[in-house]
């Protein structure tokens, strides 16, 4: 019995522990989404700091010793456990975040927050005047850190794997090498027939679309989906993105331009789809490393299954089209649906990953995680990327950016983040996503014939069920072998693409 109450208590102890370092990074999160929306420019040195003393706390906290006791402690009860419940999921998912964050020094932490912070405001005055070499010293410093980040896990195959294993838990360099060669080699042959074709007009898009009318819109499209305003709410930023408090303060943003509908429309499909995620997990993970989504990838599967595989839909828009026709008459009751439809699915060669479709946005992808293995490596220099970056554009896309705007400054993510261990959560996505919306029309194959009619909780139900609910208990692997019956592979993907664009482009 006195075993069973100091298990007990000890597995208390721990939960509390771990609560309140969630309270400090919620804490965090928080500082940071008024950095991205509201707070004004001169905040950004008082905000660095904050930040830089919030993660520095929070990281100390988790690696004190009396945590690692706790585990040590625990493991007979996490052996004791079926695999899948949630105090042993709790215990080994810890754990492992526990020894990966034991490696790397609380004052490391906070040096990195601090810069990351200077190099994001250095970035959004560098970006619209076209001035990389404002960021270039930054940069330089995020790829010593990032460097340095890596080589506290030492024993790796390539440096890039410990970066790519903070998102993407198991992912290596090899194996998305592999992958991503094999995905090359299927669309560059896609793209090359398609853009040899006469460019689909979309200028109905490119009108004036005022933009509280967009954002009115997009938020009657994402409630109807079903996303949960009494626990979020949409703001605007530079590049959007959602962000978590709880499960229950889920918050996402969007940017809208007057003269592309686009924009704001699927953007906020986007981030939606990343915040159904994290509130479809279950409220017993609440406070715990388990409430979350279980890597980047699988992450971004949700985001872009939404905004492509459903928001691009034919299905789709013939539910929303006539109302999206009402609420822009002037400019779109003369546009046929056809004509909407292949606007929101036009290919074509362009500059700016965000702005993609489907078929060439891989590309992009894929050219910046091979920019950053070789800044990681040696072989390219900060200080050439910007040429770098424009010769694989000339190669792989057939296109040049003019400026460095529409080049190497126009993503985020090296000016907030390590260099190494973003970007292929991205094309893990696409690729996911696809895998995943196969086997939820195997399972419910009413789908499309719902999303058609406006419902969509079929589908949102098997994604809660199959995915949501269970947080990070399970790696991205685990998840889509448990929930496909099969690996992750490229074949659902391109027959996705072939069958959409193939009906498109007549292929």
């Amino acid at each position: 019995m006195q075993t069973i109450e100091k298990t007990e208590t000890q597995l208390l102890e721990l939960k509390t522990r771990l609560s309140e370092i969630n309270d400090l990074e919620a804490a965090a999160s928080l500082l940071y989404w008024d950095q991205a929306t509201y707070m004004p420019p001169k905040g950004a040195a008082a905000r660095g700091r904050q930040l830089a003393t919030l993660q520095q706390i929070s990281h100390s906290k988790f690696i004190e010793e009396a945590m690692g006791q706790l585990l040590e402690d625990l493991s007979s009860l996490e052996a004791s456990l079926p695999y899948d419940s949630d105090e042993a999921s709790l215990l080994r998912v810890t754990r492992r975040k526990y020894e990966r964050a034991a490696r790397v020094p609380a004052t490391f932490m906070a040096k990195f927050s601090r810069h990351r912070t200077e190099t994001y405001g250095a970035w959004v005055a560098a970006r619209p005047e076209n001035n990389f070499a404002a960021v270039e010293p930054y940069l330089e410093k995020t790829l010593e850190l990032s460097r340095e980040l890596a080589n506290f896990f030492p024993g790796y195959d390539h440096i890039a794997d410990p970066l790519i294993d903070f998102a993407d838990y198991g992912m290596q360099t090899g194996f998305l090498r592999s992958l991503f060669t094999q995905l090359r080699d299927e669309l560059v042959p896609i793209v090359e027939a398609i853009t040899a074709q006469k460019e689909t007009d979309d200028s109905c898009l490119h009108q004036d679309y005022p933009a509280q009318e967009q954002l009115a819109f997009t938020l009657k499209i994402i409630e109807q989906l079903g996303y949960d305003f009494q626990r979020g709410r949409q703001d605007q930023t530079h590049h959007p993105f959602m962000i978590n408090f709880s499960t229950d303060d889920v918050r996402i943003t969007t940017r809208v331009y007057d003269n592309d509908l686009g924009q704001a429309l699927f953007s906020s499909i986007h981030e939606m789809g990343h915040a159904l995620y994290e509130q479809g997990i279950s409220p017993t993970l609440e406070g715990t490393p388990l409430a979350g989504g279980t890597s980047a990838g699988i992450h971004e599967s949700q985001s872009r299954l939404w905004e492509n595989i459903v928001g691009r839909s034919r299905g789709f828009w013939q539910f929303f089209y006539p109302q999206l026709q009402a609420a822009f008459p002037h400019q779109l009751k003369d546009v046929p649906l056809e004509t909407f439809y292949r606007a929101i699915n036009k290919v074509v060669r362009s500059l700016i990953r965000t702005d993609a479709d489907e078929v060439t946005y891989n590309l992009h992808v894929l050219i910046r995680f091979d920019l950053e293995l070789q800044l990681l490596e040696g072989s390219l220099t900060v200080r050439d990327l910007p040429e770098a970056w424009k010769e694989r554009y000339r190669s792989d896309l057939g296109i040049v950016p003019e400026t460095d705007t529409d080049g190497v400054l126009q993503d985020v993510h090296w000016y907030t983040s390590q260099i190494g261990g973003m970007f292929q959560c991205y094309t893990l996505g696409n690729l996911m996503s696809a895998q995943f919306f196969e086997a939820a029309n195997a399972a419910h194959p009413e789908i499309l014939a719902k999303i058609e009619q406006g419902q969509f909780s079929t589908l949102h139900n098997w994604l809660r069920e199959n995915i949501y609910q269970h947080g990070c208990k399970y790696t991205a692997a685990e998840l889509i072998k448990g929930v496909t019956g099969a690996d992750l592979h490229i074949a659902p993907f391109i027959r996705y693409i072939r069958k959409k664009y193939g009906q498109l482009y007549d292929l």
